[in-house]
């Protein structure tokens, strides 16, 4: 379990805490490191996906990009969980809204992560496998939030495999209770249940696809402090 380094990761095992926040953009995990961490070391910038560890409150922890889509995340993450030594990823994201209730800003902790993708075809189980966060990383995002008094919702999510749809399917999934649309969550979720580890993924919303309603790339980047605040809460 010591293959270390990767070809994707450049840090030696124990370079990297036991809890890992990650964020698709590297630099929102740049942004995150120079923000709440205490001496923070850079520990990767292998294909530019710069990744961090320092302490927060007196608390080991690293934050590190992703890269868009299950196949980015289920790589970095499966090398995290069986190659680090990492017991717990949290990912902080952007997502785009289906549900009336949730504006821009708002929080979206995704107990289960619905997905079009096949990627769950590797296990080649006899049915169809449901992605869902731990319970206990889930049960202390929503206190935080209840006590920072974060808007927020607690539901399923899409892990869609397409960004730019020829066939948009909002309805469908929004009659299903689906709350928005992102694109890693379902991965990072399946790759904690193989590898026995804890996992939980977490968004502010960034596009509304009923209203139309957008953020900037650099609000997306710099701005979506609230979900961070509640991620740190559960190193």
């Amino acid at each position: 379990m010591n293959n270390t380094p990767t070809p994707h990761i450049g840090a030696k095992y124990g370079e990297i805490a036991e809890t890992v926040i990650m964020a698709g953009d590297p630099l929102r995990a740049k942004f995150m490191a120079e923000r709440y961490l205490e001496n923070p070391v850079l520990f990767n910038q292998v294909r530019g996906m710069l990744g961090f560890t320092g302490t927060y409150k007196g608390r080991r922890v690293s934050v590190m990009g992703h890269g868009i889509g299950i196949p980015s995340i289920a790589l970095y993450t499966y090398e995290l969980y069986n190659f680090y030594g990492v017991q717990t990823i949290i990912r902080i994201g952007s997502a785009g809204s289906y549900d009336k209730e949730l504006h821009l800003g708002d929080l979206v902790l995704a107990q289960g992560a619905c997905t079009d993708s096949n990627f769950a075809a590797q296990y080649n189980l006899p049915g169809t496998f449901a992605p869902i966060a731990d319970f206990g990383l889930l049960r202390t995002a929503v206190e935080t939030c209840e006590r920072l008094g974060y808007r927020y919702k607690v539901g399923n999510v899409l892990s869609s495999d397409v960004f730019y749809s020829d066939r948009p399917q909002v309805d469908s999934w929004m009659k299903m209770g689906v709350l928005a649309v992102e694109m890693e969550a379902a991965a990072l979720y399946m790759n904690a249940a193989r590898a026995g580890k804890r996992a939980m993924a977490m968004f502010t919303v960034s596009d509304h696809l009923l209203t139309g309603e957008a953020t900037t790339s650099e609000q997306r980047q710099n701005t979506f402090t609230h979900m961070m605040d509640v991620a740190l809460s559960l190193i």
